[in-house]
């Protein structure tokens, strides 16, 4: 889905389905094609299913489909998406990087949906690009890939790469690409097919606002929450918290056990626990790392929280994620 396309019709795009690959954004992005060319009477999109070995590949849901052809295929692709799910470089191979150079070099787009950056990231083909990836994902390809450039935007579309948050972010990346070949008419006609309510920018939040997350609308409490997820490899104070929010640690204290039913500090510390189990099982950093990557000073004050909060250690919670494929 590059941003712009002026080639003969149908657009011939591709897909390459990874192992545990994300089934709900891979269907958010072909129906809209699919629609769009009924809708219209013309064949304005096609598109090709690829696996690494051409057999079927079980999505993250254990439902499994059948693709059309293994990799290899280099005729003129307009684009090619790069599906996946859990541990995506763990497919990463030197004939999966190796197709994906050459198609590359033959003016091929190449993107990711939910996961599919850090499969293009690990082969080197993102300096200089900017992507987006779903909003837990994130951070841990920030800590992996810091000098790549990042936004959290529900998709971004250039000349050469393109990428989405996942899920129905897909959905609204190919809407953008329907309303810029072929008019914003039709994009809002396959739209109201697909039940979506409005044409989404790539600009919209990917999570629902802090105000929905927390089912309260208390503006002190929102920007204190606001603050700990943005603070959480070097962690404020709470006082400082408190201050930033213009109450004072008291009134902090009691807006969190009314409103949340816990104290800030426990939710403080929840919030970084949760980053840490993401990098664990995500990443290969050390187990020291992560938890200074979430604000511990300490493996031992690490372990101890760990501990505290999921019943086992940070190493024994890597080994669990690492001895069988994630649901």
């Amino acid at each position: 889905m590059r941003l712009h396309y002026c080639g003969p019709l149908p657009e011939r795009i591709g897909f390459l389905l990874l192992p545990r690959f994300s089934m709900m954004a891979f269907f958010s992005a072909v129906e809209p094609l699919r629609i769009a060319n009924r809708i219209s009477g013309r064949s304005l999109f096609e598109w090709t299913l690829y696996s690494t070995d051409g057999e079927p590949v079980t999505a993250s849901n254990d439902m499994t489909l059948l693709v059309d052809e293994p990799m290899g295929d280099e005729r003129a692709l307009s684009s090619l998406a790069v599906c996946s799910g859990f541990e995506p470089e763990r497919h990463l191979n030197r004939s999966l990087a190796g197709w994906l150079h050459r198609l590359d070099q033959a003016g091929c787009a190449l993107g990711g949906l939910d996961t599919g950056g850090f499969v293009l990231a690990a082969a080197e083909l993102l300096k200089g690009e900017r992507i987006t990836l779903h909003w837990e994902s994130l951070p841990v390809f920030r800590e992996r890939y810091p000098t790549l450039e990042t936004s959290d935007e529900l998709f971004e579309l250039g000349e050469r790469r393109f990428s989405c948050a996942g899920g129905a972010a897909a959905m609204d990346m190919v809407l953008e690409v329907i309303a810029r070949r072929h008019g914003a008419a039709l994009a809002v006609a396959v739209s109201e097919q697909l039940i979506h309510e409005r044409l989404r920018s790539r600009h919209d939040q990917q999570r629902m606002s802090l105000a929905g997350r927390l089912g309260t609308h208390h503006r002190r409490l929102i920007e204190a929450v606001g603050l700990m997820e943005r603070h959480l490899e070097e962690p404020l104070p709470l006082v400082e918290i408190a201050r930033r929010s213009g109450i004072s640690p008291r009134q902090l204290q009691r807006l969190f056990e009314q409103e949340l039913k816990v104290s800030p500090r426990h939710w403080y510390l929840d919030l970084r626990l949760a980053r840490a189990e993401r990098l664990l099982a995500d990443t290969d950093m050390g187990v020291l790392a992560v938890g200074v990557a979430c604000g511990f000073r300490s493996s031992s004050s690490f372990a101890r929280a760990f501990r505290g909060r999921y019943g086992h250690s940070p190493m024994q919670a890597r080994r669990r994620f690492r001895s069988g494929p994630m649901t």
